[in-house]
């Protein structure tokens, strides 16, 4: 059941509404529960079982480690204080050992449905050529809807529970809410317990602001999913397809087209259920801001995926670069080396973990890998060279930060990057990549124009195109002025905003990419 149909929006959702506004504020959690549970059936039919198993997993354990903590809080005031350090060390040991045994096996669980037949196929490829008859057989698993999603809340809480952020969660069901919550289990946002629990767990009464504001987001999530991203896709799946019948000029428009029907999928499918969870009175973390307006890829992805990005900050990062051995080992580099070089080292190893785990966790196959490691090379190149930048901008007087001209210059850098990137993450594999990024040099390629009119489009289409994502650059400028069109429009007399609501679903009816002649079009993020 996929966010942008009608079974969706027009009767699940609309029945989830009615059940959930009918019943008393302190059962409402319950009613979320259920259309979660029967959201996920529908979907993943009897894996939901997994999911359930999980959460027992998650929940015993957190439990666990908070009565670990409450034990050894109690315990150390009876003890005197020269025994205090050691207590405290062996109890933390054992909560240590707790998150360790919980996290192996929400992640291995991951590991072992995601990934066993990618690292089976790549060693029996290995064996192959050094001559070895060992063969890991193909399983044919099944993958848990959201499972990578999940898994990752599911990890958040249980390190937060272990850092005593928050109490661990009393309820089961609960928590199980937590983790299949119809509007984020598909594609995200990668949620947080102690930003959303709470929300989902309290009631909400009407309210609406937030009803008419979730709607909005509704209607311009199926804008940008339904009028742009899924009217480029047939265009990408012909040159990205046939990619060696193709060069030049239309690999470069592919993957500028393919990098804006990502984003423009993506950020809508975060616009629909964004608005969805709006219209309970529960608001989501922010996935996108302005991606593409960004000075370097740093930021960039500070700005795309945004809750992935922060799940690999705080949980995979700061725990590496902090560990006490990475803080020993920069100690000695200062006596040896400079300031900077002590710093950059745990940040370098660090760096490789996070763009190692984005990469691999986009999909198992190499080609994903590569793509998380394309940004590491360039981040480790970025930081290793910051020195020399600054002396070089301090020479010639160049003030990064202000001059405009060279702004302009980092954001088509960052652009131009971003695209290598895409091309990596949307190419059949990387011999695939490789060549469509050698056609690019094919000067001959560049004349060529017949393509346009090969890839089973017609002027109309691309018109349509060019107009919605000049509307969607139009409101990305504006949001990075700080002027949020929707608040302009709400603030409008009743009929043009009525005017503007109307036009908005027109567009959508009219000119979305479906019906005779159109295939569906998955959420590209949905597979991961």
């Amino acid at each position: 059941m996929q966010y942008n149909t009608f079974t969706f929006l027009g009767l699940f959702l609309g029945l989830t509404l009615l059940a959930y506004y009918v019943t008393p504020l302190k059962a409402r959690w319950g009613v979320l529960l259920g259309a979660s549970a029967v959201f996920y059936v529908l979907g993943g039919r009897q894996l939901i079982l997994i999911v359930a198993l999980t959460t027992a997993v998650i929940y015993l354990a957190a439990r666990r480690m908070e009565k670990i903590s409450a034990t050894a809080k109690a315990q150390r005031k009876l003890l005197p204080k020269e025994e205090r350090k050691a207590y405290k060390a062996k109890m933390s040991g054992k909560k240590r050992r707790v998150l360790a045994a919980a996290c192996i096996f929400a992640v291995g669980l991951l590991l072992f449905l995601k990934y066993f037949n990618f690292f089976g196929s790549s060693l029996n490829t290995l064996w192959e050529k050094l001559h070895l008859s060992w063969e890991i057989p193909y399983l044919h698993l099944l993958l848990p809807l959201g499972i990578s999603f999940y898994t990752l809340s599911a990890v958040s809480y249980l390190a937060d529970v272990y850092w005593e952020k928050y109490p661990a969660e009393r309820n089961y069901f609960k928590l199980l809410l937590f983790l299949i919550f119809f509007p984020v289990i598909v594609e995200g946002p990668i949620s947080r317990y102690d930003q959303l629990g709470s929300q989902l767990f309290e009631g909400h009464k009407f309210d609406y602001y937030k009803f008419t504001s979730g709607l909005q987001l509704i209607v311009w999530g199926l804008f940008k999913k339904m009028v742009i991203a899924d009217r480029i896709d047939g265009f990408v799946g012909v040159i990205f397809g046939s990619y060696g019948d193709y060069g030049g000029l239309a690999v470069a428009l592919a993957i500028l087209l393919y990098t804006i029907q990502l984003y423009t999928e993506f950020s809508g499918c975060m616009d629909i259920v964004t608005g969805c969870a709006q219209l309970f009175g529960i608001s989501l973390a922010k996935n996108f801001e302005q991606p593409f307006f960004s000075r370097n890829v740093n930021e960039f992805w500070r700005r795309w995926h945004i809750t992935l990005g922060a799940f690999l900050r705080d949980y995979v990062f700061y725990p590496i670069s902090l560990s006490k051995f990475f803080q020993k080992l920069s100690k000695g580099a200062r006596k040896h080396f400079n300031e900077y070089f002590a710093m950059t080292i745990p940040a370098a190893v660090a760096l490789f973990a996070v763009w190692f785990c984005n990469g691999i966790w986009h999909g198992a196959e190499w080609k994903y890998i590569c793509y998380g490691l394309y940004y590491y090379v360039i981040m480790l190149a970025g930081m290793l060279l910051e020195p020399l930048f600054k002396k070089i901008c301090a020479a010639i007087r160049l003030n990064r930060e202000e001059n405009r001209g060279f702004h302009a210059f980092q954001v088509v850098r960052t652009c131009i990057l971003v695209g290598i990137g895409m091309l990596i993450f949307r190419a059949e594999n990387l011999r695939a990549a490789g060549k469509m990024f050698l056609s690019l040099f094919d000067k001959e390629a560049w004349r060529s124009v017949g393509f346009f009119w090969d890839v089973g489009m017609n002027p109309y289409e691309y018109l349509v195109i060019l107009i919605g994502v000049l509307i969607v650059l139009y409101v990305g400028i504006q949001n990075e002025r700080k002027i949020l069109v929707r608040d302009r429009i709400a603030s409008r007399a009743a009929a043009i905003r009525m005017t503007a609501y109307t036009v908005g679903v027109v567009a959508v009816i009219l000119l979305g990419a479906y019906g005779p002649g159109y295939g569906a079009v998955d959420f590209i993020y949905a597979q991961f």
